[in-house]
């Protein structure tokens, strides 16, 4: 893994819990992984909650918040992004991920805006989960994305070994 360039982009879209938040980040650093915030947040990013679950590995965070979905675009103009929301019809593991991928995860309350979903359907994502579930955590689906992610890029290393 170059140590310039992160292994995956995660995106958060307007997120609302500090909690979350701060749990995401934490995977961000166990893997490499840069983390995107896309305002409005839901928090301030002193809340002492994001504090709390970032816990003591927030300094090591390759993190970054901007102001919309557009600018991050124009930022991250040459890598390919997958948009994980109940509503897309190929599963996680269906995808082919590769170094420098964007996961875009929408907010807690409203999930992803439909103009990204309509954008490229073969690009949205879900996991698997009965009817009656209306949604999973924001944290534990990150969590369980990035580590497919990494395990199809054939994990972290001989340092982890």
């Amino acid at each position: 893994m170059d140590s310039k360039q992160p292994v995956l982009h995660v995106v958060l879209y307007q997120p609302d819990i500090p909690q979350n938040t701060g749990n995401i980040g934490r995977t961000c650093v166990a893997i490499g992984a840069k983390l995107w915030l896309i305002r409005p947040l839901g928090f301030r990013l002193d809340d002492r909650y994001l504090r709390r679950a970032g816990m003591d590995y927030w300094q090591h965070l390759d993190w970054e918040a901007v102001d919309s979905c557009d600018e991050l675009e124009q930022k991250l103009a040459h890598t390919r992004w997958w948009h994980l929301t109940k509503s897309g019809q190929r599963l996680v593991w269906d995808a082919e991920f590769r170094t420098g991928d964007v996961l875009l995860f929408g907010s807690e309350s409203r999930g992803l805006p439909q103009r990204l979903l309509d954008a490229d359907p073969m690009r949205n994502l879900r996991l698997p989960m009965l009817d009656n579930v209306r949604s999973l955590n924001l944290a534990s689906t990150v969590n369980t994305v990035a580590y497919e992610a990494i395990r199809q890029l054939g994990g972290l290393g001989p340092a982890t070994a």
